[in-house]
């Protein structure tokens, strides 16, 4: 997988690079000082890898590895149901990590993965949240439930999200950007939450939406 950006760089653990294509010489000593095998290649080289604003780098790094439910870990769990755009993943992924978010899960199949784009928009915060791949996402639900969790989904039509006493442990379900939360997840919820809106629009961002409930919902401490 080819990710980009200084930030990607900096936030990459070591072990997860294979190789490097630089068109900076800015670059080079921290290159040479943690042993990182590289290329200098001109610019042009670099536009032709990827599309997006590389600044001068480029990294080929091996494929995300996800984690399974057994690895789940923290009292405040992001779920995200059929999520499509790479962009809201990624910035998901950011507000989660600095909310102290360990555990996102997403389901295998008809979903956003872990490529470049969600890399480059976490701005390195993917590598200290854990994306949980699961088969069916009422089946880890169930088995949240077990575990002690509470299930919050947002969507419309529900509780006024400032009008909840949240359980200690509880789980935060986002809904994609075109369809929302599928019925069957909904229906599997102990709790809808809904954002109120004043505007003609009647729906957030996916990534907004996430972060005003998930800081209402907290593990936020001053």
């Amino acid at each position: 997988m080819l990710v980009y950006g200084k930030n990607v760089l900096h936030e990459l653990d070591k072990k997860q690079i294979k190789k490097v294509y630089v068109a900076r010489k800015e670059y080079l000593v921290y290159l040479h000082e943690n042993n990182i095998k590289y290329d200098f290649v001109d610019n042009s080289i670099l536009d032709k890898k990827v599309k997006g604003n590389h600044q001068g780098i480029v990294i080929d790094i091996f494929d995300y590895e996800y984690y399974n439910y057994e690895d789940i870990t923290g009292n405040l769990v992001v779920m995200l149901d059929h999520l499509s755009d790479p962009h809201n993943f990624g910035a998901i992924i950011r507000t989660c990590e600095c909310m102290g978010v360990e555990s996102i899960i997403i389901p295998k199949d008809r979903s956003v993965l872990v490529n470049d784009t969600v890399y480059k928009t976490s701005v390195g915060a993917i590598n200290n949240v854990k994306i949980i791949m699961v088969s069916n996402l009422v089946n880890a639900i169930n088995k949240l439930k077990e575990d002690g969790y509470f299930i919050y989904t947002a969507d419309m039509d529900g509780q006024h999200y400032k009008k909840i006493n949240y359980a200690p442990k509880k789980v935060l379900v986002i809904g994609s950007e075109g369809e929302g939360v599928s019925q069957i997840v909904r229906k599997n919820s102990d709790v809808i939450v809904s954002l109120p809106m004043k505007g003609k629009i009647n729906s957030l961002n996916a990534s907004v939406s996430a972060g005003v409930l998930l800081y209402e919902m907290g593990t936020y401490e001053e």
